[in-house]
């Protein structure tokens, strides 16, 4: 089809180059005769000069046609690239048109036709060429795409799993900074004289104590925190603002009341013995459950029931 149309302008072409030649002979032969015959003889050529331009711009028109219609469809991705080039074409074939539509055209305008349908031709090579290198782009870029969400897939993969290497390795770091706590005991105290004795009765309780021992085989604390949360009976956190009552956040539970907060020095290694008490205002009858938080874990539990 290239060959062919190639052909087309050749012949198309010679067939100008003739036609101005038998104007210039024409025009040397028969110079003696009257303005009238020349005049004459000057429009004949310029309407076979019109004609052979008109064949050459529907040629032209032709593969344009089929070339726009290619471009039409993918307008949306091209748009900006080829709107500049579009609207020079447009305007060409105006002018073209304008010229070629016009009765009595003179040879300067026929030339300028011509100039005009030269540039056409170089615009639709042009817009020819960027296609290709359009569909050309397009294709790699369709595999530097492929490529390019293949590497996405490999690194969310990869994320993924650091993600979950992080969590593990968090939960291993916050696991070993937990104390773990041994020897628990919540004990009811009452009061004989100068004397402490341990007791289940509700009625003679005065005070709770509370002892465990803690160790860290990790980490030394300068001030470590500890939260202890006594629940009464009722499923109540027993609270009293003497004892810095309060909430605090679990790694399990969300939010949580607890009874009181106490901070002590802590050297790594070692099996540190606490002790504290806890006065509240009345004690019912009924289980009272001790449990002991540190850094947001549960680390021991204890109960005691009074009757």
């Amino acid at each position: 089809m290239k060959d062919t149309k190639s052909l087309l302008l050749m012949l198309l072409s010679a067939g100008l180059i003739a036609t101005w030649v038998y104007h210039l002979y024409d025009k040397t032969v028969y110079a003696h005769r009257r303005t009238e015959v020349y005049i004459k003889d000057s429009v004949a050529v310029a309407e076979g000069i019109r004609d052979s331009l008109q064949k050459l711009y529907s040629g032209t028109i032709s593969d344009l046609g089929t070339r726009l219609d290619s471009t039409a469809s993918n307008a949306d991705s091209l748009q900006n690239a080829l709107s500049q080039k579009m609207g020079q074409i447009r305007n060409l074939q105006q002018e073209i048109n304008g010229i070629l539509n016009k009765k009595g055209a003179t040879k300067e305008e026929l030339a300028n036709a011509r100039m005009k349908i030269d540039q056409l031709q170089s615009l639709v090579h042009q817009l020819r060429t960027q296609n290709k290198s359009m569909e050309d782009e397009q294709k790699r870029l369709s595999l530097v795409m492929d490529q390019l969400n293949g590497d996405i897939r490999g690194l969310q993969q990869n994320i993924q799993k650091l993600g979950d290497e992080n969590r593990e390795l968090t939960e291993k770091i916050n696991a070993a900074s937990v104390f773990v706590a041994s020897e628990v005991s919540l004990s009811a105290i009452m009061v004989r004289g100068s004397r402490e004795e341990e007791t289940s009765s509700a009625r003679k309780t005065r005070k709770f104590v509370v002892t465990f021992r803690v160790q860290n085989n990790v980490n030394a604390y300068a001030n470590a925190e500890l939260f202890m949360v006594l629940t009464g009976p009722d499923g109540q956190v027993i609270q009293n603002p003497i004892w810095d009552s309060g909430t605090m956040d679990t790694r399990n539970e969300g939010r949580k009341q607890y009874s009181i907060k106490v901070h002590f020095e802590y050297d790594k290694g070692d099996s540190k013995k606490l002790l504290f008490s806890l006065n509240a205002d009345s004690y019912p009858k009924g289980t009272y459950l001790l449990q002991l938080y540190h850094n947001g874990y549960m680390i021991g539990q204890a109960s005691k029931k009074l009757g």
